[in-house]
């Protein structure tokens, strides 16, 4: 059974930065898709940033694109969002997903943290 574990959420002051990682073990395939999403409240899950393991370029939301870097470190199994130059609307919980062979920026993904809280303050 594949289960994201995300952490390293917290809170920062608008224009602060945030690491997010996210640990996806059991698969017996070194390649598979992982991507962020993230939900705040009273509104609908959106993608942010999708990854091919293995050395796949990432693919990246509009509303994040040149502030938001995903990397993996394949040894440790370990995704990481790093998260810069923040802002009050990037507030939500964020989720970590997997699957073996989707990476699009929908709910195709198999299997789902339980999701690291950030919160940025203006």
């Amino acid at each position: 059974q594949v289960q994201p574990v995300e952490s390293g959420g917290g809170s920062v002051q608008a224009g602060g930065s945030l690491r997010l990682s996210c640990v996806v073990s059991g698969y017996s395939n070194s390649r598979y898709c992982v991507a962020w999403f993230r939900q705040a409240p009273g509104k609908v899950r959106e993608w942010v940033t999708t990854i091919y393991t293995g050395g796949g370029t990432p693919a990246y939301a509009e509303s994040v694109k040149g502030r938001f870097t995903f990397s993996e470190d394949s040894a440790k199994n370990t995704l990481s969002l790093q998260m810069n130059n923040l802002k009050p609307e990037d507030t939500a919980m964020y989720y970590c997903a997997a699957d073996p062979t989707y990476c699009g920026n929908g709910r195709g993904y198999m299997s789902w943290g339980q999701g690291t809280q950030v919160t940025v303050s203006s």
